[in-house]
């Protein structure tokens, strides 16, 4: 009964963002249904529920009037709801681990904040990690609600993320990157091996949504990876961290397109798995994680002509390959 719940908005919505949190809201897969019962429904079906978001819970959002139709009137618990009606409500978060990372501003003005996002930070709110994102924890940083991400970093992936801070502007940039109007350079700590500057890889790669891995498959080709450098690295570093490790390179990387975990994927393809990866070639278990053990892929460099003052912007990332540093005390 209904959709998965979204954390996503497109334009104003009838419920403002509240401490960094955009409100959820559902469509009616089949109607009628109570408002109590349609939103009940959501709540005690969540895969990541709070503990505390129960029954009284419920009834205090329709006390205060936040339970809403688009058009931003109030439902109260008896309201009865046909197919397609959308409904929105604020989502109570489950409890979540703080990533023990800070956010290092990179880069400030009118229209942008750029930041260095550390490992184990999603970018925007999903699944079980919401307030523990990039986004939240940088609205509630500022105090400014509309900061929205640009562009997404995997979660695990570190490095350049560029945010806008108001809505006027935030279409603009989002189709700069959307179109790959944008030049991007990565760099991975993996295993030295035979792999020269110059090298293209290119693949057909699919992701099923739900499956951890995607995978590389014959068909045409849209993905598609330049190896830029390969410099061999001092190892110390990284086996304080991840223990007994083979020789090891840096190697930049710029993707020419934008696939789920492409970068992942071709290093795997080539017998290099980045050191730290919790999915390739293994999947560990996700109560295995560890936020003291980083995977090293870092979006080190992003350049663009700004599409709204039409001047060069370029932005380089200020952290270290080895991230343990940057672990708050």
């Amino acid at each position: 009964m209904g959709q998965r719940i979204s954390q996503k908005r497109r334009g104003a919505t009838p419920l403002p963002i509240r401490d960094g949190l955009n409100p959820t809201h559902t469509r009616v897969p089949e109607g009628p249904i109570t408002a109590w019962n349609f939103v009940h429904h959501l709540i005690v079906t969540q895969r990541h529920r709070h503990p505390d978001d129960n029954e009284a819970a419920l009834q205090a959002r329709f006390d205060a009037d936040e339970v809403v139709r688009q058009d931003g009137s109030p439902l109260r618990p008896d309201s009865i709801l046909a197919t397609n009606a959308v409904v929105y409500f604020y989502r109570m978060p489950a409890p979540e681990t703080p990533v023990p990372y800070d956010i290092p501003i990179l880069f400030e003005d009118e229209h942008l904040l750029v930041v260095d996002k550390p490992p184990f930070m999603a970018t925007m709110p999903r699944a079980r990690h919401i307030t523990e994102t990039a986004t939240v924890r940088l609205r509630r940083m500022t105090g400014n609600n509309e900061l929205s991400p640009a562009h997404r970093l995997d979660r695990l992936t570190s490095g350049i993320l560029v945010f806008t801070k108001d809505r006027s502007v935030r279409g603009a940039y989002q189709t700069l990157f959307a179109e790959r109007r944008v030049n991007k350079t990565y760099e991975a700590i993996a295993p030295l091996a035979a792999v020269s500057p110059g090298t293209v890889w290119r693949s057909r790669m699919e992701k099923t949504p739900g499956e951890l891995q995607g995978r590389i498959v014959e068909g045409e080709i849209n993905a598609i990876t330049e190896v830029a450098g390969v410099v061999p690295v001092d190892k110390a570093p990284y086996e304080s961290i991840h223990g007994s490790l083979p020789e090891l390179a840096k190697y930049t990387l710029k993707p020419q397109t934008g696939k789920t975990h492409q970068l992942r994927l071709h290093m795997l393809q080539a017998g290099i798995p980045i050191i730290g990866d919790p999915i390739y070639p293994v999947i560990y278990p996700a109560e295995a994680e560890d936020m003291r053990i980083p995977m090293h892929l870092t979006a080190t460099h992003i350049s663009f002509t700004d599409p709204v003052t039409g001047y060069t912007r370029e932005f380089h990332s200020q952290l270290p390959l080895h991230t343990h540093n940057l672990l708050r005390p």
